[in-house]
């Protein structure tokens, strides 16, 4: 190992299980000499198996709900005294539809699901940057990561109102990451990442067929969550210190593809 994260510290967001990407990051952290602090939803919390990685990674855990600015600002506090100082980066990968889970069409929302759904996937990163900036808890030079599909720019039918979520969280990143880089010299990104089989992931209706389809059409076939923490990784270390406000593809080149080979013959194949 590189040691690239050496003597940094930061918060993950969104460790469920060991098939998800902030579980495969925090793990991927800890291996480059970074320290953390672990945080999810209570109600995830009691869902998953966080208590593992955090005795795994030797952190601490503290449950908070990252719509609640009175949760957050305990976090960011209670973060910085167990962490000795200030935060060096941030994941937030979190992303929730009850318009998914309760199998209701897109042209036919539950608004209030709706926006339950828009307030946790998205203005939650608003909300931890907002904290994050107003308590200067950033270092100089730190970075802030979050994850995102490319539903946000092109037309994916089921993956229903979890889209919009991605086209808000990515315009957040910008704006805001625009006052962060000004004021603080904090970098504000997001990772477009393959589909990939996660519990969040896998619930979205015809996920399969995204995964095979995608797979197909990209050169490299899809980027894997271990291989999204690699990357996420290399946003948090001083090799990427001038990126910010950038969405950036993750996928095996699937976001540049008009057609493969592979894809096209497949049709073909139909035709005769």
């Amino acid at each position: 190992m590189y040691n690239l994260l050496k003597g940094k510290k930061g918060i993950i967001f969104g460790a469920l299980d060991p098939n998800s990407i902030a579980w495969k990051t925090a793990e991927r952290v800890h291996e480059q000499g970074g320290e953390f602090v672990l945080t999810n939803a209570p109600i995830a919390m009691r869902m998953g198996t966080i208590n593992e990685l955090a005795k795994k990674t030797g952190s601490q855990i503290i449950p908070a709900d990252a719509t609640s600015i009175e949760d957050l600002e305990n976090l960011v506090a209670k973060s910085m005294e167990i962490l000795g100082g200030k935060i060096d980066f941030v994941l937030h990968s979190i992303g929730m539809s009850v318009n998914v889970r309760k199998g209701r069409h897109y042209t036919d929302q539950n608004y209030e699901w709706t926006q339950k759904g828009t307030d946790v996937s998205a203005m939650s990163f608003h909300k931890v940057m907002s904290v994050l900036y107003k308590k200067e808890a950033m270092n100089p030079w730190g970075s802030i990561v979050a994850l995102s599909y490319m539903a946000a720019q092109r037309v994916f039918p089921d993956y229903n109102d979890m889209a919009d979520n991605k086209a808000y969280l990515e315009s957040i990143a910008r704006s805001f990451g625009y006052f962060f880089g000004r004021d603080f010299k904090v970098r504000v990104n997001t990772i477009s990442q393959s589909p990939t089989p996660t519990t969040a992931g896998t619930g979205v209706k015809g996920f399969d067929g995204f995964f095979a389809y995608a797979d197909k059409m990209s050169p490299l076939g899809n980027a894997t969550a271990l291989e999204c923490a690699d990357y996420t990784i290399s946003l948090f270390s001083d090799l990427t210190k001038k990126v910010t406000l950038q969405n950036l593809f993750h996928d095996g080149g699937f976001s540049n593809m008009g057609i493969s080979n592979i894809v096209m013959d497949t049709f073909m194949e139909k035709d005769s």
